[in-house]
């Protein structure tokens, strides 16, 4: 049975604090089966506040979205940046078991520095892994964009060199890459294969037009990503896993589109239901 996530990055962002309390308040609006938690740097002074919020609130969280700049750390292959990195996994990992979550997202690569170093990122997934099997919870790794080569590239060697790699696969992400039509093709089997996790959200520009991609997330129908092919794909290839929305959703005053969010999460259960 698929479920239909909320990212709370959507809703949460410095114009409102990044308050996660506030799920609490929206939680009844949302027309979703749970969420996908964003989990910042700036929370882990919060520790204590953030696992016994996770714990009482009483909120479905299957999935937890890594803090974006492990990733980068782990690309300078700098000792004390991979042990920071990997100390900042274990407390994500710890946050997500509070919530009771199934599933981890990890930028494996990240920030400015992206893939300029990729081996040390590849290299890392052996440590990252049995971090997050000890925990109870299944590491994926999303195609995120690339500024020297392309997500599908490191994502097939990661496959290669680890056969039980799983990965979350991102509409906008493939398509700045102009590798959306690739998911779909016979010789990619493998990539759909690995797929436990996908993002839905649009994309309105070019081949790697960064302009494009940076600030607000897109929801379906505001790019140019044919959704109805997309679909169709899912269920012919037999997917049953969760699909998260990431479309922007909040304003400069903090406040929350409720509605569009609900829209997008009525579309998704009408394409695949």
């Amino acid at each position: 049975m698929h479920r239909i996530l909320c990212s709370t990055g959507a809703l949460l962002g410095r114009a409102n604090g990044r308050d996660f309390r506030l799920l609490e308040t929206l939680t009844p609006q949302l027309h979703c089966d749970g969420y996908e938690l964003m989990i910042y740097q700036d929370w882990y002074s919060r520790e204590a506040e953030l696992l016994s919020f996770l714990r009482t609130a009483g909120l479905t969280i299957p999935v937890i979205h890594c803090q974006k700049d492990i990733g980068m750390e782990l690309a300078y292959g700098e000792d004390d940046r991979t042990e920071k990195a990997l100390r900042d996994f274990a407390l994500n990992c710890r946050f997500a078991a509070a919530a009771r979550a199934e599933k981890l997202v990890l930028h494996l690569w990240s920030g400015q520095i992206s893939d300029q170093h990729i081996g040390n990122n590849l290299a890392a997934y052996g440590q990252l892994s049995p971090i997050a099997r000890d925990h109870g919870l299944t590491l994926t790794i999303e195609n995120v964009v690339c500024n020297q080569r392309d997500p599908m590239t490191h994502l097939s060697t990661l496959a290669q060199r680890h056969p039980d790699a799983q990965i979350t696969f991102d509409t906008k992400n493939a398509a700045f890459h102009s590798q959306l039509e690739a998911l779909y093709q016979p010789e990619n089997g493998w990539l759909g294969q690995r797929v436990a996790h996908y993002h839905v959200n649009d994309y309105g520009g070019g081949h790697m037009q960064w302009e494009r991609l940076l600030g607000r997330v897109l929801p379906m129908g505001e790019g140019h990503i044919n959704f109805q092919r997309f679909f169709d794909y899912v269920k012919s290839s037999g997917y049953t896993g969760d699909f998260t929305v990431e479309a922007t959703a909040f304003d400069q005053t903090g406040a929350v589109d409720v509605a569009m969010l609900n829209g997008q999460f009525q579309r998704i259960a009408a394409a695949v239901g």
